[in-house]
């Protein structure tokens, strides 16, 4: 249950206050919808072309109020792997904003707090075995640092995985793999196969506009790396990103 924020402040000489105010603004408006307070922080201003515009750092203060072990060493064969929505609209909302990339559809980012729907799965008594938010590197690091971690085989199905026209038009385009994009909105629940169902019903009800989606399983290969069934049937593993799509994000 979150509940305070910390956050520091490193501003450049010269940093218009127009710029400063609406960013204070949109931390304010988060902040009441996720319901959370910003309690503390600290402000410091460099020399003008040291700072790079705006810095500012958080930490978040709240209590754990459940007594399940939820990480990858209690991930289990045949546990349901459970996405909350579709993927990529942050990694290329991002890059059409860099980039300027003059998109055809505008690509609006997923960017939303996750804890509700967290709570929720908690509330309705579901076992949860392994929790994991969906930002550097996207859906695929996610699951293979769980793979490993948990010494497990994960076999994904991508015709569960919802990926927005718009987003796998400008993947085409960038030579971008969906599953490496980076969310800020998304996260995946790994649950036992018996509480698959209700955990979907349960973030249906808290997000109904995100569809998720039962998409895959674990133990359904031998060896700790994930496997991906295409479109067409074929299997290919799935690899963490190598490189950097985009400066760090997040």
């Amino acid at each position: 249950q979150p509940l305070f924020l910390s956050a520091g402040f490193i501003l450049e000489e010269g940093l218009a206050m127009d710029d400063l105010g609406r960013v204070v603004t949109s931390m304010a408006r988060a902040s009441r919808e996720a319901g959370v307070q910003v309690v503390t922080g600290d402000t410091k201003v460099v020399e003008k072309g040291h700072g790079d515009g705006l810095f500012i750092n958080t930490a978040g203060i709240g209590v754990i109020e459940h007594n399940q072990q939820i990480s990858p060493a209690s991930v289990r064969a045949g546990d349901s792997i459970i996405l909350s929505g579709d993927i990529g609209r942050h990694g290329i909302a991002i890059m059409a904003q860099r980039e300027n990339l003059g998109l055809e559809s505008t690509v609006v980012s997923d960017c939303a707090p996750l804890h509700r729907e967290v709570l929720a799965l908690l509330s309705a008594g579901i076992e949860i075995h392994c929790l994991r938010d969906l930002t550097r590197g996207g859906l695929a690091s996610a699951l293979v640092e769980i793979s490993q971690s948990a010494s497990m085989g994960i076999e994904i199905d991508e015709r569960s995985i919802a990926v927005s026209e718009p987003v796998r038009a400008a993947c085409e385009l960038l030579g971008f793999d969906p599953l490496h994009v980076a969310n800020e909105g998304r996260f995946i629940a790994v649950v036992p196969g018996d509480f698959a169902a209700r955990a979907i019903e349960t973030l249906k009800a808290i997000s109904p506009d995100n569809s998720p989606q039962i998409i895959g399983k674990v133990g359904a290969v031998g060896s700790p790396q994930v496997v991906l069934v295409t479109l067409f049937g074929a299997k290919r593993i799935v690899n963490m990103l190598s490189g950097e799509q985009l400066p760090r994000i997040c």
